[in-house]
């Protein structure tokens, strides 16, 4: 727990002003913490310069764990992504907890930790997150806790954990306690489940 005299990060309750003040501080760099239909995510637009590593500050994240990226749509996530992703997948799980890692594009220089040669991509069900995705575009997401620690279910504890970090604000949707998302590594011949979460590995059918 940070002592009492840290600052928290802002508050804000996850209507219309807030929307808004939420793509003015992605836009701006910032790393904002936001509801998924998972567990509250902290963000960032990763093509801003120092936006993650402002994010992996936040979190106390070693550089060698990589962070996802939320995509609005399908067509967003091929378009970051070296091969077409498996429309098998895609159609039966998207949007929803269920995060692809495949080889990105060639040029894709983001730098969003671990293997430079690989992304992790969800397209997540959950109004408020798609609608950022496509306000701002894609973006560097990773769970709205401290490294190694559990997540919390509300915005007011995920502020209280992350007090002193360099998170901006945290838009209030409510509880989020959902599993986190199912993380399948397509990049190799086999595919691999590397976490276990929302979506079961009977239900993948890969």
């Amino acid at each position: 727990m940070p002592p009492p005299e840290a600052r928290r990060p802002d508050l804000v309750v996850a209507d219309e002003a807030g929307f808004d003040a939420a793509v003015s501080a992605l836009n701006d760099g910032e790393v904002v913490g936001l509801p998924t239909e998972t567990v509250y995510g902290l963000a960032v637009v990763p093509g801003i310069a120092g936006a993650v590593d402002r994010l992996f500050a936040a979190k106390g994240r070693p550089a060698s764990v990589p962070v996802a990226v939320l995509v609005a749509d399908p067509e967003t996530a091929n378009s970051l992504a070296a091969e077409p992703l498996p429309r098998s997948l895609v159609s039966r799980h998207w949007p929803g907890p269920l995060t692809l890692v495949v080889r990105r594009r060639d040029d894709l220089d983001w730098d969003l930790g671990g293997d430079r040669q690989t992304i992790g991509l969800r397209c997540p069900d959950h109004d408020l997150a798609q609608r950022l995705c496509a306000a701002v575009g894609p973006i560097a997401t990773t769970s709205a806790n401290a490294h190694g620690q559990p997540t919390p279910p509300s915005a007011r504890e995920v502020a209280e954990d992350l007090a002193g970090s360099s998170v901006a604000m945290i838009l209030d949707g409510g509880e989020c306690e959902g599993l986190p998302s199912t993380v399948v590594d397509l990049t190799g011949d086999v595919p691999v489940v590397l976490r276990e979460g929302a979506v079961g590995e009977g239900d993948l059918l890969i």
